[in-house]
């Protein structure tokens, strides 16, 4: 018996996560999310460890469920203009490099036209969607500019990079708390929300989820964004800032964070 489960126990955690979820949940194909994407990119890093065929074939059938031969993506609205649409995208690179199905280039050319005309603050920051106007939160760092900046790289937009950090940017100046180092999970640059403080604009806790989000979002950055870009060192400062601020606030005996991290 004990030989029949070595394999399961010798699995690491990466592994047996994933498996389970297959198992669990064997199709991902009734929308276009942004916590499916969460799960496909988890998924795709697996199949880069291991080159087992199954994560990738996962992927690519329960996003095929959702693109046709145009690259048209079931239920997108480019008119909703929300951050979270995009996140799902990411795995459309992986697939066109492996396949060179054009299908995957369009439906990424598709989001990526959204920036065009994505409403912006005064000074240039992504609304986090059409109908929260004038808010940047920190979860939509993590949905559009890991996509954003793959692009630039895939298609050779470098311009793009220079509008993901200026993004960036903008959180560090607005979201970021100058006491803690932690970062504030929505900022409203007209400060009218009922949550939005009436100085800074900033959402009242430092939310471990959408810190979570923005953590990400400055690690995958990174991987895109040239090594002579005149942003890569910002990004790393924000990012070591944002390391050092969490270190703080690290429970002791768990190694673990509170939900709401300054509690």
């Amino acid at each position: 018996m004990a030989e029949i489960f070595k394999g399961q126990l010798e699995k690491p955690w990466s592994m047996k996560m994933a498996d389970s979820l297959m198992k669990l949940r064997p199709d991902l194909s009734d929308k276009w999310s942004h916590e499916y994407g969460a799960v496909f990119k988890g998924l795709e890093n697996v199949w880069l460890k291991t080159k087992d065929g199954k994560y990738l074939e996962y992927i690519k059938r329960n996003l095929d469920a959702n693109l046709d031969a145009q690259g048209n993506i079931r239920g997108y609205k480019v008119e909703d203009y929300c951050l979270d649409h995009i996140n799902s995208g990411k795995l459309l690179f992986r697939l066109y490099a492996i396949s060179g199905d054009e299908k995957y280039r369009k439906a990424a050319q598709r989001l990526r036209e959204q920036f065009h005309g994505h409403p912006r603050t005064s000074e240039g920051g992504f609304w986090h969607k059409q109908c929260f106007p004038d808010q940047m939160w920190l979860d939509g760092a993590y949905m559009g500019l890991p996509f954003y900046a793959e692009y630039a790289k895939t298609f050779n937009e470098p311009e793009i990079f220079d509008d993901v950090v200026k993004q960036v940017t903008l959180f560090a100046n607005h979201s970021r708390d100058r006491e803690t180092g932690l970062y504030y999970h929505g900022w409203d640059a007209k400060k009218e929300q009922m949550w939005a403080d009436p100085k800074s604009g900033c959402s009242p806790s430092f939310w471990g989820r959408a810190t979570g989000w923005f953590a990400m979002a400055l690690v995958d950055i990174l991987d895109f964004l040239p090594e002579n870009h005149g942003g890569k060192g910002k990004i790393i400062e924000i990012l070591n800032g944002l390391v050092k601020a969490l270190s703080k606030v690290q429970d002791d005996e768990s190694g673990l964070w509170y939900l709401v991290l300054e509690q």
